[in-house]
């Protein structure tokens, strides 16, 4: 992924408010893009979510057969792009978030996309309701299994971040829990994913409608991405350290904003402790250029 990394670390460690608490389970990722000629490189943006889009909008099997053919890789996966209600959806920039989320999942967290959510979007109503991305990471023949939620907004002042800690409540329920986990066993890209029959019958089980919710939380991770327009960076022309410094200071800022009232509202949850937290932000100069860009490329390979 060749986007700079400004902040990777556990919240514990970056927090501004000795009486946020707990801290243990929540962690800051901070990405930057770069600049170019005195802009802000938007083809370089732009590349990365066209990179990344067959992992969201198309199933293993589609992508399996596709490979060494990109040009009808990206036709395919534009195919399932909803233009058809640009009001509600692709317009306010909603997967075009969702495409960044999973390719930082497969890029920074090595993940495996288990449920390519607008491929179901587009083809199995069901199967779109709750997390904006489902992926497992495997490490040390074990698994955690990663719900995201991604976000593209004007801004992200306090309003904004009081409206994400209710979709991550909502997400956190135990049958929006289930009903994600069913979601998973039900399609057949686990299959293909996980190689190690052992470890995917393990998961399988662990993630059975009989199996409790509470065992399988402390597996459980919420990524918060939010894609936003930044002020900062629309009046920066180059790299340096003094724009990282001013981006830090200001992704801290909402990092402790954001935890500080997740904490107040959902804290209560049984076994919030036990499930891990990721707030991932990525500030922008301008998200109209950014969304009409994306729409543009996507009704050129719909055409195709």
């Amino acid at each position: 992924m060749d986007f700079e990394v400004i902040i990777d670390d556990s919240f514990s460690n970056v927090c501004v408010d000795d009486n946020i608490n707990p801290t243990h389970n929540k962690y800051v990722l901070s990405l930057i893009n770069d600049f170019e000629d005195g802009e802000w490189r938007y083809r370089k943006f732009q590349n990365f979510i066209w990179d990344n889009i067959a992992e969201t909008s198309l199933s293993q099997k589609e992508r399996d057969s596709l490979i060494d053919q990109s040009h009808s890789l990206l036709t395919a996966a534009a195919q399932n792009l909803r233009l058809t209600d640009k009001e509600k959806d692709i317009s306010k920039g909603s997967e075009l978030a969702e495409i960044i989320l999973y390719g930082i999942m497969k890029h920074h967290y090595s993940a495996l996309p288990v449920v390519p959510k607008i491929f179901y979007k587009q083809n199995a109503q069901d199967n779109a309701k709750g997390a904006d991305s489902v992926h497992i990471v495997i490490e040390d023949n074990d698994y955690s299994l990663w719900f995201g939620e991604a976000k593209f907004y004007n801004n992200i002042e306090d309003a904004r971040l009081s409206s994400i800690v209710t979709s991550v409540e909502n997400s956190l329920k135990t049958e929006k829990l289930k009903k994600e986990n069913s979601i998973i066993t039900n399609v057949s890209d686990i299959e293909e994913l996980i190689d190690d029959e052992e470890l995917r019958n393990r998961v399988v089980a662990s993630l059975s409608n009989k199996a409790s919710i509470d065992d399988l939380k402390p597996k459980i991770h919420i990524p918060i991405f939010i894609l936003h327009e930044c002020e900062i960076t629309e009046n920066t022309d180059r790299s340096s350290e003094l724009y990282n410094k001013k981006i830090t200071d200001f992704h801290l800022d909402r990092a402790n904003s954001y935890f500080k009232k997740q904490i107040k509202k959902i804290s209560g949850i049984f076994g919030y402790g036990d499930i891990t937290f990721h707030i991932i932000l990525f500030p922008v100069p301008n998200k109209e250029t950014i969304v009409d860009k994306f729409v543009k490329n996507v009704e050129h390979y719909k055409e195709q």
